[in-house]
């Protein structure tokens, strides 16, 4: 019988890029959508709903058409992560994270100072997040390039070592 030592090393493998920018981009969309949930919770919240706004807003098809665009991207972002080539999901997370700093730090816009702490932690972690995945995008491993006297020098690589397919 085989028993392992406290003391042991534990075997710290290492996660492609990929993955954990599909996991960085789940996790903000856990909190984006419980943010929005729990902000419901807030007094006036539900009546404002019922007349038809939200903010400024009115409820409208406009309204909805760009609440579902604001949650499709950072959903499709979990697949797109796992799926693009290492080239096209590097530029792709860059952008979508970029853009979504300022739309992430608007949702604090006209909230009470009652509700700060709420906001500045949820915003604060989506915030966080967002720098995870545009940092983690922006430092992709990169490849050696092969040697000049090689064979095949000059010829696409394909895809990169870490990449799950291929």
């Amino acid at each position: 019988m085989s028993t392992s030592s406290p003391t042991a090393a534990l075997e710290d493998l290492r996660m492609p890029v990929e993955a954990r920018l599909a996991a960085a981009w789940t996790s903000f969309m856990f909190l984006y959508v419980y943010v929005d949930h729990l902000s419901l919770y807030k007094p006036g919240v539900l009546d404002e709903l019922l007349a038809g706004r939200v903010h400024e807003f009115d409820t409208g098809p406009t309204f909805v058409a760009m609440g579902l665009t604001l949650v499709a991207v950072p959903i499709l972002m979990i697949v797109c992560s796992m799926t693009l080539p290492a080239r096209v999901n590097r530029v792709a997370n860059l952008v979508v994270a970029s853009l979504y700093l300022p739309i992430t730090v608007y949702n604090v816009a006209g909230e009470p100072m009652s509700y700060a702490f709420f906001y500045a932690l949820s915003i604060g972690l989506e915030v966080l997040l967002l720098a995870y995945i545009a940092w983690s995008a922006w430092a992709w491993p990169r490849v050696a390039a092969p040697a000049a006297g090689a064979a095949g020098a000059g010829l696409p690589t394909g895809k990169s070592a870490n990449s799950p397919v291929g």
